[in-house]
């Protein structure tokens, strides 16, 4: 059977237990699953004074090939679609720990992780190429949003991400 989207999981960072967005700053991957890759799910609220001031900030999640035996070749990852709000927008970028290796770890979530290279990787020609994971691999991806000064209120901001890679047959 090859691999389905359902095979391909995000995972917070932060430790084996942290069930917390707002703590997924890179470190071990967590066994808490994100479902709802949203903003909402993955930022705090902007308040009055991020949205006066502009704000950045910063979550690390893992992507997992959870299939039990092949390997999820070439995979890629991208923003599909970049957030509707004028006054945001969402960057991605690879982590600088190799494949199933532990990510850094940032002081807070206003520090950028060193040595990331963010992009809005806007399709496919222009992902971010993650490479070859083998069955229960897993790599860090780093997610920057951006706030401007002055951002107007904005209910159910989004960001939609794309996975994709090959299987042998």
């Amino acid at each position: 059977m090859p691999i389905i989207a359902a095979d391909i999981k995000r995972y917070l960072s932060g430790g084996a237990a942290n069930a917390d967005p707002n703590a997924s700053l890179g470190g071990a991957r967590s066994s808490v699953e994100v479902v709802d890759a949203t903003i909402g799910n993955l930022f705090d609220n902007i308040d009055s004074t991020e949205a006066t001031a502009g704000d950045t900030e910063y979550r690390c999640l893992y992507i997992k090939n959870t299939h039990a035996t092949l390997t999820l070749q070439a995979a890629k990852i991208w923003i599909q679609t970049n957030t509707p709000s004028a006054d945001t927008a969402i960057r991605i970028g690879l982590g600088t720990a190799a494949i199933n290796a532990t990510e850094q770890t940032v002081a807070d979530e206003s520090t950028a992780p060193s040595g990331v290279t963010f992009s809005t990787a806007v399709n496919e020609a222009a992902a971010l190429v993650i490479g070859d994971l083998i069955a229960g691999a897993h790599k860090a991806i780093w997610y920057e949003r951006v706030v401007g000064a002055a951002a107007a209120a904005y209910n159910a901001d989004s960001v939609t991400v794309r996975i994709k890679g090959d299987t042998a047959a």
